[in-house]
């Protein structure tokens, strides 16, 4: 399949196929492991979150750091 067959579908095939790839994504991501040093770096931050060592921002004050 390339991008010209692509443009060629309705929108509601192109939907679709979206919900088709993205539920077989879904799926083999559960089946795969997490690497150990993405549960080190989680947990590392879990802790700074528990400890109040953690700078946490409110989702207006990420907002107006992107402008």
């Amino acid at each position: 399949m390339t991008v010209i067959d692509i443009e060629k579908m309705t929108v509601a095939e192109r939907l679709l196929a979206m919900e088709n790839l993205w539920a077989s994504l879904a799926e083999e991501y559960q089946q795969s492991e997490i690497p150990s040093w993405h549960g080190r770096i989680l947990d590392q931050r879990l802790e700074k979150l528990r400890c109040g060592e953690a700078n946490v921002l409110t989702l207006d004050e990420l907002d107006g750091r992107r402008r």
